[in-house]
Formats: C-alpha cells, structure tokens, sequence
C-alpha cells in the first residue's frame, strides 16, 4: 500500500522521483525502490515524505483512506493531551466521583468562560 500510495502522491503533483527524493534527502533510486515496494523507509523517512506531501503517515502506511487527519481525530489527540496532563490527572479522575449538582455548575461556569473568550 505504502508504494502505490507514494506514487499516487507523486503523480497528483507532477513530481518526478528526483524531485521528492532531493526533498527528503534521499537518492532517486531509492526512492524509486519505496515505490517499487522492493524498499521500505525507516520512519524518519516515512515521517519526512508524509510532513511533505501533508499527509498522515497512517494514509502512507494504508491505514487510513483519508490523506488529511478527521476532525474526530484531532479532538481524540487534544482530549489524550489533556487527559495525560499530570497537572489535570487528578481533576479528571475525580471529576466522574462529583455530584450532579456539582457538575451542573461546573458546566454552566465553563460556559461562561468560552462565552467571554
């Protein structure tokens, strides 16, 4: 999947091989090897050919159908972020342990706060 994808890419810009190759800093041969799929790149490379093309790694590697990541999966990434946060662990974990009434409030405040930004 990686090498049909890579040429797909390629071939939607009208690049040539040396053209991507010279841009991640690999030889052209190489490069034409990822696409033969008689190579794979490290993940380095894999990393550099998806930040170029602005591409997920997961659609390079054939995981995703979408090039560009789902608005879902940037909140899943903020939320992780958030949720990993040790300043807020605490908060978060005792926040399902609150009171409805609590809660309520908390979420009338919050409100509030992104109605004033």
């Amino acid at each position: 999947m990686l090498s049909a994808n890579l040429k797909k890419l390629r071939d939607s810009q009208k690049l040539t091989q040396a053209d991507v190759a010279d841009r991640i800093g690999v030889a052209r041969t190489t490069y034409a090897m990822y696409e033969q799929g008689k190579r794979e790149p490290d993940i380095d490379t894999i990393n550099k050919i998806a930040s170029y093309y602005k591409v997920t790694t997961d659609y390079l590697l054939g995981r995703s159908d979408s090039p560009t990541p789902s608005s879902i999966d940037k909140d899943e990434e903020a939320f992780q972020a958030f949720s990993n946060d040790p300043s807020l662990q605490k908060w978060y974990k005792d926040l399902p342990k609150s009171k409805e009434e609590d809660l309520r409030l908390l979420r009338d405040m919050w409100e509030t706060i992104n109605r004033n930004k």
